[in-house]
């Protein structure tokens, strides 16, 4: 569901998928052929939120921020299953494990992994290409070319998939 706040209707491009269960509020923009999932919440009731192209916002995901901070996602980003993302930047490429959390001021560079269950703590900035994991997270290691590579391919089958459930689902009584 798409909510009007305060006079600030989410822009949602046409190709985008917003499952029927997923709830988007405010001063939001998604990008052409990204995907938010059921369950999932991007709430712009207190500042802006940017999700660029082909991100996907999976099952459970929760997007919000502070009056002072934007958050920002972009382009070809994957977000796993209940990722809390908090007033950070998140740039393209990248893929955010289930049940992460990324707080406020943090960013994650391009081309980047966030392990499963890291707690990316305030202000926290990786650099471009670094596997981060931990709690607090930390840099393990930078990334090889077949990783950073395979992150498209994320991507790119849930663009395939968003495509498919705009064409397809239908709901049965």
């Amino acid at each position: 569901m798409k909510y009007l706040f305060q006079d600030y209707a989410p822009d949602i491009d046409s190709e985008a998928f917003i499952a029927p269960e997923a709830v988007v509020i405010g001063k939001v923009t998604i990008g052409k052929d990204s995907s938010v999932w059921p369950a999932a919440v991007v709430r712009g009731d207190m500042n802006t939120i940017t999700i660029g192209e082909g991100t996907s916002i999976q099952d459970g995901c929760i997007l919000h921020n502070t009056f002072e901070d934007p958050l920002i996602v972009g382009s070809y980003v994957t977000l796993g299953h209940q990722v809390i993302l908090h007033s950070c930047e998140v740039e393209d490429n990248c893929l955010i494990g289930m049940g992460a959390i990324i707080l406020d001021r943090a960013k994650i560079s391009k081309n980047s992994i966030v392990a499963a269950g890291s707690l990316v703590t305030s202000g926290k900035i990786f650099p471009e290409g670094s596997m981060i994991m931990g709690s607090p997270a930390k840099v393990v290691r930078s990334l090889s070319q077949e990783e950073i590579d395979s992150l498209k391919a994320h991507a790119e089958t849930y663009i395939q998939l968003a495509k498919a459930h705009m064409e397809t689902l239908k709901p049965i009584p």
